[in-house]
This record gives structure tokens, C-alpha cells and sequence, in this order.
């Protein structure tokens, strides 16, 4: 059963993207998923949504490191290759890059993932804040071609206001 995000956010996919039910293709735990057009050897590069309020005192860092931990438990090989803070201190963000070996489709693959991390605060309440994850799950010769169009879908994020066009 897919999840709901925290807060509702608005974004456009990137061209030739596509939408995906994440029950229809095994993305358990995510509010949406995009999938590429053009697998590489059988993998099929996608765009995931998930996110959750977070009242706790966990920083962005220590999200990071607790979807590292989980990435661990499932795969054979996690190597964190970069991370660092963006955004500013009313809208924090950090974004990490993953490199990985796992069973994907009954075969080993080495997968790349880039992770992006989006505090929204509760101005009312600075104790409440919902936190947005965003990650683009590539082989990792397919991820150099992939970047652009992530960064592309990252700029359309937003919150939906429920103003409309």
C-alpha cells in the first residue's frame, strides 16, 4: 500500500518519465514513484517520493544515515560517496549520493542513489516539521545521463498550496 506524504507537494516529471503505481511495481513504503523509458540491462531507473513528520530532534544528517542503515540491511555493499547540506535555515535540505551492490530482478547490480532531504517546518509550531525525501535510483552507468533530468524534476518540487493555476 503506498504511503502519503506529510504535507502535499507539487512537481513535474521530466520527459518520457512515467508514473507508476508503487504497489504495481514493488516500491512498498513510497507515496510515488516515476520509472525511466529505457531500462538499462533490465533495470529500470525511477524516481521515488516518500516522507514523514518528524517531531523528534533528528537532524537531516541522521535521516541520512538512518536510510544508509536501511539500505545496509537490504543490500550486499553501501558506500556513502558524497553528502552536503543545501538550502538555508527556513527551508533546510540535504542531499547524499549512494553507491550500492544489490539483487534487483534476481540479478546483482551496482546501483547509484541520489537522495534529497527537505525539512518543512511548522511555523506555528518550530517542533513539528514533515520531512520530504526524494531519491533517483539509477544503474551506475546509466546515472551520469539520469542527473540532469533529477535535477530538472527537483527544481518543479514545491509545496501545493491548493491555490492552483
Amino acid at each position: 500500500m503506498p504511503t502519503t506524504l506529510p504535507v502535499p507537494i507539487e512537481f513535474g516529471l521530466p520527459d518520457g518519465w512515467r508514473a507508476a503505481p508503487p504497489d504495481e511495481v514493488g516500491a512498498q513504503g513510497v507515496a510515488f514513484i516515476a520509472l525511466h523509458p529505457q531500462p538499462d540491462a533490465g533495470f529500470t531507473a525511477n524516481i521515488t517520493v516518500d516522507g514523514d513528520f518528524r517531531p523528534d530532534g533528528a537532524t537531516l544528517a541522521d535521516m541520512a544515515d538512518e536510510s544508509v542503515e536501511r539500505l545496509r540491511r537490504a543490500a550486499e555493499s553501501v558506500t556513502v560517496t558524497s553528502r552536503r547540506e543545501l538550502g538555508s535555515e527556513a527551508a533546510p535540505c540535504l542531499a547524499q549520493r549512494v553507491a550500492l551492490s544489490a539483487v534487483a530482478g534476481g540479478v546483482r547490480r551496482d546501483l547509484v542513489q541520489s537522495h534529497v532531504y527537505l525539512a518543512v517546518l511548522d511555523l506555528e509550531n518550530p517542533h513539528r516539521r514533515a520531512v520530504i525525501r526524494l531519491v533517483l535510483t539509477s544503474t551506475a552507468a546509466q546515472e551520469d545521463g539520469l542527473l540532469d533530468d533529477f535535477r530538472e524534476f527537483l527544481r518543479t518540487v514545491s509545496l501545493d498550496t491548493g491555490e492552483g493555476a
